[in-house]
């Protein structure tokens, strides 16, 4: 598996879980609520790593209650985990998942914003087979992540989520992105300067294009419990299969995002023995 860093995102997710949500200046009664470790940047990190990959998460956390909470799950799952702490709040993001599974998210980045590189980050970065970065952090850090890649020929890989207007120099700096179907929609002129383009569409499956023509794997049947966090898990295993064909990173990545599928919570990522047990 490839050896992998994250420059991202972390947050204390709360969860909340009801039948319908709830229309403008309407209040719902939900059924369950749960407090776990997420953000855009430290799932990836963490499916990464439980895919198979060597993970290494740069991030950055307040001095609150929330950030122990947040970085265990990172440790529990074998990353090496280099975080900066910062005077205020750990970054937040409220869930509202309803009965189908579909899902509400508001973010609060906290300690996220005030991410900054230091020299040994960017040594981590140089070494490793992929840069994986999302849009949770500011675009001064991601052109310093995707500059220091470049000179380190480390691979970037973009998933340019939640979409906004990127520094045309960051998109001149990315190898590979990932969207669903909506992110490629809007992200279109922008992607097709991209040399890899990876594209998943829910239950439909995935495909990738790349410069040599197009791979598409088909989705798989599971039991949808939660859609929070499958894109995160598909992006994570995607990065970790980096050393494998073209074919088999987003087979198992698609896996990966499945499975994801049928557990709630944004931090749902399978294992590697799990993304083989459903095949690819």
């Amino acid at each position: 598996m490839a050896t992998v860093v994250v420059v991202g995102s972390i947050n204390l997710d709360i969860v909340t879980a009801c039948s319908r949500f709830p229309r403008p200046g309407e209040t719902v009664v939900g059924s369950t609520v749960t407090y776990g470790q997420g953000g855009k940047g430290a799932n990836q990190a963490r499916a990464a790593a439980l895919a198979g990959a060597t993970v290494t998460f740069i991030g950055a956390v307040g001095d609150d209650d929330a950030a122990s909470r947040v970085l265990r799950p990172l440790a529990e799952a074998g990353l090496d985990v280099r975080v900066t702490t910062f005077p205020g709040a750990t970054g937040v993001a409220a869930i509202t998942v309803d009965g189908s599974g579909e899902n509400t998210i508001v973010v609060v980045p906290g300690a996220n914003d005030l991410l900054v590189l230091t020299d040994e980050n960017r040594q981590a970065i140089t070494a490793a087979d992929v840069l994986l970065l999302q849009c949770e952090i500011p675009d001064r850090v991601l052109v310093d992540a995707a500059r220091t890649a470049r000179t380190g020929g480390t691979t970037v890989m973009l998933n340019p989520s939640p979409v906004r207007r990127l520094p045309d120099e960051l998109w001149a700096l990315v190898d590979a992105a990932v969207v669903n179907e909506t992110e490629a929609r809007e992200l279109g002129a922008q992607l097709a300067e991209v040399d890899v383009v990876v594209t998943t569409f829910g239950g439909a499956g995935a495909e990738l294009r790349w410069p040599r023509g197009t791979v598409r794997v088909e989705g798989h049947d599971v039991p949808v419990v939660d859609t929070t966090g499958a894109g995160d898990a598909f992006t994570g295993a995607l990065a970790a299969a980096w050393d494998r064909s073209e074919r088999d990173r987003v087979a198992r990545a698609n896996a990966a995002g499945a499975l994801a599928t049928t557990v709630r919570g944004a931090a749902s990522a399978p294992t590697a023995s799990q993304i083989d047990a459903l095949g690819s």
